[in-house]
């Protein structure tokens, strides 16, 4: 059986996770989180870009997974690339940095008695490279999640929506509106899995009502909430 474990990184706003076992017969489902990952398996390092919509990962033969997943806004300055550049797309670790870097992070972590660590210390190398990460990027997607319209977004953080808008591409890969959509799916996806009816679900989560959840569902999951409810 599989085993799939993560705890908080030493970065910052990020997570490392693990998954061993078999390989998933089954293509997997991966939902959009506004997060960017990078991922390590077996010779293989490459960066996971933020998702507009349910993104289905081909079954593998590889055994052992290992990433780090960085919060909404985190990874496009470690890495040094725009998040709207890898907007639902996953790419070699070599497709940004040199081929010659990419071969010895990949070779680093190959050869780690501990992987996990390994993932780790490479992040922690990017951020220490790319300076102290942005903290109005942090506040502009906590008051996105706590309900705040683009324009009150804005307002908060001293600039205008054109700014915010331009500024939420680089860093999220898309703008404060889908993004916004984007938590609020997340939200409604944990209630949902934690076995909350589908019309309380869209009450607290912030939709409109019940028929609004499902179709973001459907836009964003690719499925049904009843769907989701019977997994």
């Amino acid at each position: 059986m599989a085993e799939y474990r993560e705890r908080a990184a030493r970065l910052d706003r990020a997570v490392v996770w693990a998954r061993t076992g078999p390989p998933p017969a089954e293509p997997v489902t991966v939902f959009p989180d506004g997060c960017m990952d990078l991922i390590w398996t077996e010779g293989t390092l490459m960066v996971a870009g933020p998702d507009s919509h349910a993104f289905h990962v081909p079954p593998a033969r590889a055994s052992e997974f290992v990433g780090i997943r960085f919060a909404p806004g985190t990874a496009p300055a470690l890495l040094g690339i725009p998040a709207v550049d890898l907007l639902d797309q996953r790419v070699g670790l070599a497709a940004i940095v040199s081929d010659r870097r990419a071969r010895k992070l990949v070779d680093r972590v190959d050869n780690a008695p501990d992987r996990v660590a390994a993932m780790e210390s490479i992040a922690v190398r990017f951020a220490a490279e790319s300076g102290p990460a942005d903290p109005a990027l942090a506040a502009i997607v906590d008051t996105i999640a706590g309900g705040a319209t683009v324009s009150e977004t804005a307002a908060l953080a001293g600039i205008s929506t054109r700014l915010l808008h331009r500024r939420s591409l680089s860093a999220f890969g898309y703008g404060p509106k889908m993004l916004a959509r984007i938590l609020r799916f997340q939200r409604a996806l944990a209630a949902v899995r934690a076995g909350i009816p589908a019309a309380e679900t869209a009450a607290v989560t912030g939709f409109a009502d019940q028929a609004h959840l499902s179709r973001e569902f459907r836009d964003l999951a690719g499925c049904s909430v009843r769907a989701l409810q019977a997994c």
